[in-house]
């Protein structure tokens, strides 16, 4: 690869008009800013820039032969739909040099107004493989910001196989949990992080626990701020990004000052332009690194570019935070006054309801199918202790659920990396000499769509990675070959009743179980315990371990067979007193993937009578059964974000 200036782009944030100013004369061949509206910098009136001021910024921009990126990057509920339409044909006429998307009503919208602006995947799309580019580059995307976690190396054979242009964030504040997978704001708060209103609990101060005697095992441990990612800084790795393939050099922090901002951008200039004009020659300018270090916001990590994080990447003593946008608090109970009062879904009903239990072991699967259930989901990750699912338990489930007419679907991971690329490729070409066929396939992201439909007949549904969160975004996933789609855990009731009241598919909704506040790809407790030696102690991965906040909550960790991180909420969601408000359903989920199969049955009996008793035109609640799930559940039981009148919008 010969190198020359137009080999690398420097891309700079602004969310102010200095701080524009300050990215150009600094030398960013490329600027990206929000409007005032669906991007995922909410919280900050005086930021981002009103429709005038978005032209002006785009004349300026061109004027300096600087390229500029409007960021349309989060999740979009329905009510927000007739104003992202006006807003987009407003950008057509005004015509930015792309747009960062996350929503599919995004891509929607944009094959059907026949708007021309290039686009790219924001990093909250979590394109994380190769399979995934195959489907978005149908959709004119022409620039992927890959995920956070991904290695320089894998990164190199991603754009190698791909050939697609790559985005990478090179210096700034990360998050800690896989980006478009943290919802723990937007159900806590009602303020979600994929519709730019995050409220960080991930700088929150927890205590290291064991789950099941509470006993705290990080007593004289490095610190309590846990999850607290320090700042990424790659100025000392510009060679290896170069090299690697990576063509935009993205600096976070649109909420940064413009003097802040200069001293970034111009040091990162000189730095990049010293490689270009002379690789062999190249060596780091500690003037330049002085600057940085000295000015930091947070210190410094490489995060996941050269392996895994440890200990040294988290600022566990929270001294260099400059700012904690939120404090733990109690998980919503039962504070259903919005709920109470919302109209019913409008929809026709199934004659029959159906149930549908995700589970985490053979055993439990049986429990299910024996208790009422009408579909189980099998595989997908493996939390340890328990093991994955191997092809004998999928034929033993199958061959058992066939036998009483309950439909076996295969789950698959949230996160599909060349690990589990590979590893699906290898399950999906089996399928077809299994004796017993599954009813179907779940799948978290596009690339895990595009293998299943390649390699298999069988139906594929999308499943809560997928994020919907509004009706336009069913046509896409319609239009892409899948058969059934479940709906965002951040939605407020009345969010949701639009989108089931107008979806072009059916539309599962998770009605119990608990369910992840983050995804992380890091290792908690590895971090927190000094003597934490997975290879001279294996059963350290296999005992349970959770995080205590301040306010007494405990969130579980549950790892995979991946090493992933999975925090769970404090409460488990139970929709069981509202059943009758969420007609039309498609499936009635329970999320027992981490539960017994003794708490499987209990749990698949209760629901299975109520949704009968529904459907046979019968009150669904019944008081006995409502006590029983109250005194068995082995964390409290809440309504998550149904609390809220709505999952507060961009608008």
């Amino acid at each position: 690869m010969i190198l020359t200036r137009k080999s690398v782009e420097l891309l700079a944030p602004a969310g102010t008009w200095d701080a524009l100013v300050a990215d150009v004369e600094s030398g960013a061949d490329a600027v990206y800013l929000g409007g005032k509206h669906f991007n995922m910098r909410m919280h900050e009136g005086d930021f981002n820039f009103d429709d005038a001021a978005l032209k002006k910024a785009i004349d300026y921009a061109h004027a300096h032969d600087v390229r500029l990126y409007i960021t349309l990057n989060n999740l979009i509920s329905d009510e927000e739909l007739p104003a992202l339409k006006e807003y987009l044909q407003y950008l057509e006429e005004i015509q930015p040099d792309a747009l960062l998307v996350q929503d599919f009503a995004v891509l929607e919208l944009v094959h059907e107004m026949g708007i021309t602006i290039p686009l790219h995947t924001s990093v909250m799309m979590n394109t994380h493989n190769e399979h995934a580019i195959e489907k978005l580059k149908e959709y004119g995307i022409t620039r992927i910001v890959v995920g956070r976690e991904m290695t320089l190396s894998e990164l190199a054979l991603f754009r190698a196989r791909t050939g697609i242009e790559v985005e990478y964030f090179m210096h700034g504040d990360m998050c800690i949990s896989e980006s478009g997978q943290c919802i723990h704001s937007g159900v806590v708060f009602g303020q979600s992080g994929n519709r730019g209103r995050c409220l960080k609990p991930c700088r929150w101060a927890y205590e290291l626990i064991d789950e099941k005697s509470g006993k705290r095992l990080d007593e004289g441990g490095p610190g309590p701020y846990k999850l607290a990612l320090k700042d990424m800084c790659m100025y000392r790795a510009i060679p290896e990004l170069i090299q690697a393939g990576v063509f935009s050099f993205k600096i976070e922090g649109r909420m940064r000052p413009a003097p802040f901002l200069r001293r970034i951008v111009s040091t990162y200039r000189a730095a990049i332009d010293a490689y270009i004009a002379d690789p062999t020659g190249y060596a780091t300018d500690e003037e330049g690194w002085k600057q940085l270090y000295e000015n930091r916001a947070r210190d410094f990590t490489t995060t996941f570019a050269f392996g895994q994080p440890t200990a040294k990447d988290i600022g566990f003593d929270g001294t260099r935070e400059p700012r904690f946008f939120s404090e733990a608090v109690k998980e919503a109970g039962f504070q259903d006054d919005i709920l109470k009062q919302e109209r019913p879904i409008q929809k026709e009903n199934a004659s029959h309801r159906t149930l549908a239990v995700r589970v985490g072991t053979p055993a439990a699967a049986k429990a299910a199918v024996d208790a009422g259930a009408d579909v189980v989901y099998v595989g997908g990750e493996a939390f340890r202790p328990q093991r994955p699912w191997r092809l004998t338990d999928y034929a033993e489930v199958l061959a058992y659920a066939q036998e009483r007419n309950v439909r076996v679907v295969l789950n698959t991971p949230r996160t599909t990396m060349r690990r589990e690329c590979g590893e699906l490729e290898q399950l999906f070409s089996s399928i077809r000499d299994w004796k017993q066929q599954p009813a179907g396939i779940m799948v978290s992201n596009l690339g895990a769509l595009k293998l299943a439909q390649s390699l298999t007949n069988l139906p594929v549904q999308a499943d809560l990675s997928f994020n919907l969160f509004n009706h336009l975004a069913t046509v896409f996933m319609k239009d892409n070959g899948i058969t059934q789609a479940c709906a965002s855990l951040e939605l407020s009731f009345e969010q949701l009743r639009e989108i089931v009241e107008n979806a072009v598919l059916p539309i599962e909704v998770v009605i119990h179980g608990g369910y992840e506040s983050m995804i992380c790809d890091h290792n908690f407790p590895a971090m927190s315990l000094p003597d934490y030696n997975e290879l001279n102690e294996p059963e350290l991965m296999d005992r349970h371990y959770a995080l205590r906040d301040k306010a007494g909550e405990l969130h579980r960790i549950r790892i995979d067979q991946f090493g992933r991180n999975h925090i769970y909420f404090a409460k488990d969601l139970c929709l069981y007193p509202y059943l009758a408000k969420f007609n039309g359903i498609a499936s009635y989920r329970i999320e027992a993937q981490d539960e017994t199969p003794a708490a499987t049955a209990m749990l698949t009996k209760i629901y299975r009578k109520a949704l009968d008793r529904l459907a046979g035109g019968d009150a669904s609640f019944d008081e006995h059964e409502f006590k029983t799930l109250q005194e068995n559940a082995p964390r409290g039981l809440g309504i998550g974000t149904y609390r809220f009148r709505e999952s507060r919008n961009s608008i």
